[in-house]
């Protein structure tokens, strides 16, 4: 049982052949076209990447020369290249199959940086730590990181309530299922169970950490020196969803925690 696995059962939108993640595109363009202050013609890293939809469009509205699409899973990766034939913009393109927690030893220098689709709760707080601490590192001086979120805690754990059972959606003939199977108290996880409906295989079991915006924002400025919220009703492009953005690294912090840290969490 992988992520991998899960992920070909759950249509995130990202594939350049659907029509609607083509949709999704124009609107990821859209928004970074307003952003006036980021970097031009620079270099542009996509974390966990997927099929490469957000780092493309953010390298076309830049005019990037540079885009690195870097993921866990390489199925995703292979597709990058088709969405830059949709985007009509022909970059230097290197795919990393990766951990995103490693960048630093991943990837060159980048001048932007996006984490995209709502991946924070991938990360645990340990997780989160070194992953900020190695995207600090692996951008220029005047870098900018970016993330795309929701508050966790107040959406799903306060207004939804948390479900022991839950439909997560339906592709195909198939409709995918989660269950809560589990409480990691000394990572802050939530262990749950993905099953395929009918038959009620089992295909996956994943951690969650349930992110507020807050606490991101709290471990972004130990090694950022700036940091900001874009809110949804600040940028207004439908399809996108809060932006924590972070800039000017503090690389003397992030090489000092990235030297010094443990492997795992206590």
């Amino acid at each position: 049982m992988s992520l991998e696995e899960l992920y070909r059962h759950i249509n995130w939108r990202m594939n350049p052949g659907d029509g609607r993640a083509r949709e999704r595109f124009g609107e990821l363009l859209k928004f970074f076209e307003s952003l006036e202050w980021l970097p031009r013609n620079g270099r542009v890293l996509d974390l966990c990447a997927g099929t490469g939809i957000a780092g493309v469009a953010l390298a076309k509205a830049t005019g990037a020369k540079l885009l690195t699409v870097l993921d866990a899973r390489s199925d995703d990766l292979e597709l990058a290249r088709e969405w830059l034939e949709v985007a009509g913009i022909n970059p230097e393109l290197r795919t990393v199959q990766g951990d995103a927690r490693e960048a630093a030893k991943l990837a060159g220098e980048h001048d932007v940086a996006v984490l995209w689709g709502y991946t924070m709760p991938h990360f645990d707080p340990f997780d989160a730590v070194k992953l900020f601490a190695n995207v600090a590192l692996v951008l220029s001086d005047d870098g900018v990181f970016m993330i795309e979120d929701m508050d966790r805690v107040y959406w799903i754990l306060y207004r939804a309530g948390y479900r022991e059972f839950l439909i997560e959606g339906r592709k195909g003939d198939h409709t995918i299922a989660s269950m809560h199977e589990g409480y990691d108290i000394l990572r802050g996880t939530f262990k749950r169970g993905y099953y395929l409906l009918p038959g009620f295989r089992k295909v996956s079991t994943v951690d969650f950490h349930y992110w507020d915006i807050a606490t991101q924002l709290a471990i972004g400025s130990v090694f950022f020196r700036e940091y900001e919220l874009i809110g949804r009703e600040e940028h207004g492009v439908g399809g996108v969803g809060k932006i924590l953005v972070f800039k000017k690294p503090d690389k003397k912090v992030a090489e000092l925690k990235v030297s010094s840290a443990p492997a795992a969490c206590p």
